[in-house]
């Protein structure tokens, strides 16, 4: 037997080790919990704010600073894992996320709470481009590499949809701190099964790592994101200019030291290539629609139509369902049809479901808002999954890091700006009711800052007063909903329309890999 062939056998023998179904358990393990971590806290909001009182702005930090952070550090953190060893950054990350986890559970003000989450949010951004990277190098063989990462898709987006229903579940018998807490039990379990099971892989000839680039990707990233968020709240401002010029500037000076190292964080070459480009578009917005959806029809579920939070989780589950469904046979389709109708069908079936969103109110019966929640999830179970594929498929293995850090990183910010461009819509339309007659200014002022606010002002109000004053707010509420529905489905449905174009004659890879 010649040696080429004992090379090809030995790596077939690798790619169909048992082993690997089982390591894929523990990645996704880390998946789900930081997933869950991006949304569970829609629930915990109301009893958040009667606890800290943040005010609307604060509360708003307190939901997308995790994300934020997270989207500015994935590529730094996908370069140190191709550096340090993918399997040792996830070990690190895993313990790091449980210990800040009590500080999150424990925090006793808004500004605790933001600093905290953003620490949560250095510790996921090891989590997530290793566990996506160790799939790469795990599964040799490309078909069975879609389906580990139609796993590994299905987890991450319907990890988003089940926080609420974790969320819900504790909250009807534990203090909001117990979102967090869950965290520590599953991390333990990961660092100890993962130290077994998980092999180490590392790009040998990476070079060192920037930190000024790090520096620059981190600045850069929440100074646009942070513009984007206050524009959308407050408007035009000297200051929303100046962070947007800041972060702008830094993330072109990003670009432009990328191209001149011999070993960057990122390769920017790899945005030239049509498919790639696409499909970190069509990741990012994706969960941009996903994100913001679940956000805030958890708000809308409890503070409008009075569920209880079990009862809001338990129905957003059919997004979960249908990412579910569609993640674990995205790779399939896409190979029987093709890559660009299934990432733009998942998308144009997103962008519907936001269109019919549009149409609801305060009565408005759960049949429609569960189906609206399923095809969003069916829509990202396709795109999301497919994306993830392409984008991973189009390195070598060493550079798996880096790859895997670019489709997180539009996964992490598509959150961040759901949550934000669209609640700042959601919040700029609010805060514009006309406050009823006879409520107090102090009481009024509290119930323009947040629903959950309006809700809480009620407490001392006669009850003409105190009825009027809810209902004025939760009007407005849904008002705010349906624009910024509105909003996300036009920019669904004509992403959907650019994905078709980006990703002409992008294909799946097919065979086993030497």
């Amino acid at each position: 037997m010649s040696t080429t062939q004992q090379l090809n056998l030995t790596k077939g023998t690798e790619a169909k080790s048992p082993g690997r179904w089982l390591a894929l358990a523990v990645l996704v393990l880390a998946v789900l919990l930081v997933a869950v971590d991006a949304t569970v806290l829609g629930l915990a909001t109301p009893s958040l704010s009667e606890d800290l009182k943040p005010s609307g702005t604060q509360l708003l930090w307190i939901g997308d600073i995790y994300s934020f952070v997270i989207a500015g550090l994935l590529v730094s953190m996908g370069s140190l894992g191709d550096r340090i060893g993918r399997k040792k950054l996830l070990l690190i990350g895993a313990t790091a996320f449980g210990a800040v986890s009590v500080l999150n559970a424990y925090a006793t003000s808004p500004e605790m709470m933001i600093v905290a989450r953003a620490l949560l949010g250095v510790a996921g951004a090891t989590l997530m481009p290793s566990t996506l990277a160790l799939i790469r190098n795990i599964f040799h063989d490309p078909k069975e590499r879609s389906l580990a990462i139609g796993i590994w898709g299905a987890t991450a987006s319907a990890g988003a949809a089940v926080g609420p229903v974790v969320g819900g579940a504790l909250l009807q018998h534990f203090w909001w701190g117990s979102v967090f807490l869950i965290n520590l039990p599953v991390m333990a379990a990961l660092v100890l099964v993962g130290i077994k099971l998980l092999p180490e892989s590392r790009n040998p000839v990476a070079g060192p790592w920037d930190l000024i680039s790090v520096g620059l990707s981190l600045v850069g990233v929440i100074g646009v994101v942070y513009a984007i968020k206050e524009v959308a709240s407050h408007g035009l401002t000297w200051e929303v200019m100046a962070a947007a010029a800041i972060g702008a500037a830094t993330l072109y000076a990003f670009v432009r030291r990328q191209h001149t190292l011999a070993s960057p964080l990122l390769d920017m070459r790899l945005f030239k290539h049509r498919g790639f480009s696409g499909a970190v578009l069509a990741d990012l917005l994706t969960v941009f629609g996903l994100s913001g959806l679940v956000f805030f029809l958890s708000q809308f579920l409890q503070l409008v139509q009075g569920r209880e939070p079990l009862e809001a989780g338990l129905a957003e589950l059919p997004a979960a369902i249908g990412a579910v469904v569609t993640g674990l046979i995205a790779g399939r389709y896409a190979r029987r049809f093709s890559v660009r109708a299934v990432v733009a069908g998942g998308l144009g079936a997103i962008g519907l479901a936001l269109a019919v969103v549009t149409l609801v109110h305060k009565e408005t019966g759960y049949p429609l808002l569960g189906a609206a929640l399923l095809v969003v999830g069916l829509g990202a179970g396709f795109s999301f999954t497919v994306t993830a594929d392409v984008i991973l498929s189009s390195v070598p293995k060493e550079q798996a890091g880096s790859a895997s850090a670019v489709s997180e990183t539009a996964y992490e910010l598509g959150a961040a700006l759901g949550i934000a461009l669209l609640g700042s819509i959601v919040t700029g339309v609010y805060q514009g009711f006309a406050t009823p007659a006879g409520v107090p200014a102090d009481a009024a002022a509290a119930a323009h800052e947040s629903l959950g606010g309006a809700v809480e002002a009620t407490a001392g109000l006669a009850p003409d007063a105190a009825t009027a004053l809810v209902s004025a707010a939760q009007v407005a509420f849904v008002d705010g909903l349906r624009i910024a529905a509105g909003v996300g489905a036009a920019v669904l449905l004509a992403t959907a329309v650019a994905a078709w174009f980006l990703l002409k004659g992008q294909k799946l890879e097919d065979g086993v890999e030497h």
